[in-house]
């Protein structure tokens, strides 16, 4: 099975724009036990959030934690994604930052 098959890409897509309308997005990467299930994990896990969402923009710089997830998790469309999004990883990180945590985490994500 591929991603483009078990996650709606269109959406994805769509989910993307609505961020970067807001706040211009360097790297929109896609986690959870939905991707893991495209990527052909195993059935019998323990699966964990359905979507994880890191969405790295200079632009958060100075937005409040709060608002950030609160903007980024109201832009997510459960209902055409067929579940919610971890909406806490919603953070600006140093460039540098996001090189290291890409570098660990490449595995685990896809991008959007």
């Amino acid at each position: 099975m591929t991603v483009a098959e078990a996650l709606n890409e269109r959406e994805l897509s769509r989910y993307v724009s609505r961020v970067s309308d807001r706040w211009p997005l360097e790297r929109a990467l896609l986690g959870g036990a939905r991707a893991d299930d495209a990527r052909g994990a195993a059935p019998q896990r323990e699966r964990g959030p359905e979507y994880v969402v890191v969405l790295v923009s200079e632009m958060f710089d100075g937005v409040p934690w709060l608002e950030r997830v609160y903007q980024c998790g109201a832009l997510w469309d459960a209902a055409e994604m067929g579940d919610r999004a971890d909406a806490g990883r919603f953070q600006r990180f140093r460039q540098i930052d996001v090189d290291r945590l890409f570098h660990r985490i490449r595995h685990l994500l896809v991008p959007c």
